[in-house]
């Protein structure tokens, strides 16, 4: 497994290094099974370490979790804590989901644009210029060929609000979304 552990204009010293590596090795041989790469992150903000890592499954699954605390060691405690719980609530559907899928998860290209917004304090009644939005940045992304319960299971890994996908049943792209009052949004045009 390659790790990579960096800081963002702090220090990360051997020791930090190692004891990632051992706790992030010994967490993810209990319920992963073959996790290919992990970043970790520290930084600083005000007074607290700040640590954020991303585990990245070889059937294409990722996991996210972030914490802060005031001391480093106790800022990546806690953000594979968090970590350990998501893995642990989705042990077996990680199980099931290695078994049934041979092959990677597939990937299609996309791309992705950044739109500028509105100013704050700007005038919300005053008509716009153009009806064109202003571009401010194109990437390229990735969109997952994934089922609707694969699809959940990685919006709640990596912990993002929404998950565009295209689905593998009816191959078409869907969208699962995180709704206010707690449950899941499924949209199937």
């Amino acid at each position: 497994m390659h790790y990579q552990i960096t800081g963002k204009q702090i220090d990360i010293g051997a020791a930090l290094q190692t004891h990632v590596e051992t706790e992030l090795s010994a967490m993810l041989e209990k319920y992963a099974g073959r996790p290919t790469d992990a970043n970790v992150i520290f930084s600083k903000s005000g007074h607290e370490h700040v640590c954020e890592a991303v585990v990245h499954l070889s059937t294409g699954l990722n996991c996210t979790a972030k914490a802060k605390a005031t001391e480093i060691y106790a800022a990546f405690e806690a953000c594979a804590e968090k970590m350990d719980k998501q893995l642990r609530r989705y042990k077996r559907r990680l199980k099931d989901h290695h078994k049934e899928r041979t092959t990677p998860v597939e990937l299609m290209g996309a791309s992705s644009y950044i739109l500028a917004g509105t100013e704050d304090g700007a005038d919300d009644t005053a008509e716009p210029d153009t009806l064109q939005p202003i571009i401010v940045a194109e990437m390229e992304t990735k969109i997952p060929s994934l089922s609707v319960g694969e699809a959940v299971m990685q919006m709640e890994l990596a912990g993002a609000p929404v998950l565009v996908f295209r689905n593998e049943k009816k191959d078409g792209v869907n969208v699962v979304y995180r709704r206010d009052d707690g449950n899941i949004g499924w949209i199937d045009p």
